[in-house]
């Protein structure tokens, strides 16, 4: 029975040395505080933000999956940016088909120049249907 007490001390002190070690109880810092892994935002600032950054977007891990506050992040930048392209493709649309009314109601191509319309050639009554054609059926 004696050994059976001395094992099970000798075990419970082991592992508390290890577990000490590892924690760093003992003074030493064996495992180090890493400071948590933080999202840079890899979306350009200075410029709209294109396919190829949303491919190369990692967004960093968290203990299970990613982190909150960085995705929420992300999906902000990228909501304002859908929004800012979404109000210049209606302004845009707008604004053409204002520019084709216009050009409806005074009768001109929208994308014709001026100098791109050929001059109007006076009617020919010679170059009408051939009367002899018709005159002999």
């Amino acid at each position: 029975m004696r050994v059976f007490w001395f094992l099970l001390l000798t075990m419970v002190v082991v592992v508390t040395a290890v577990t000490l070690a590892v924690v760093g109880g003992g003074g030493s810092a064996v495992l180090q505080d890493v400071p948590p892994e933080r999202f840079t935002d890899p979306l350009p600032a200075a410029r709209p933000v294109g396919r190829a950054d949303v491919e190369a977007l990692r967004l960093p891990m968290a203990m299970r999956g990613y982190r909150m506050a960085d995705v929420d992040e992300a999906l902000s930048r990228l909501g304002a940016e859908l929004a800012e392209r979404d109000a210049r493709i209606a302004e845009l649309e707008s604004t053409l088909a204002g520019d084709r009314a216009a050009a409806v109601a005074t009768g001109t191509e929208l994308f014709e120049r001026p100098g791109d319309r050929p001059a109007a050639e006076p009617a020919d009554p010679a170059d009408g249907p051939d009367r002899t054609e018709e005159d002999g059926r």
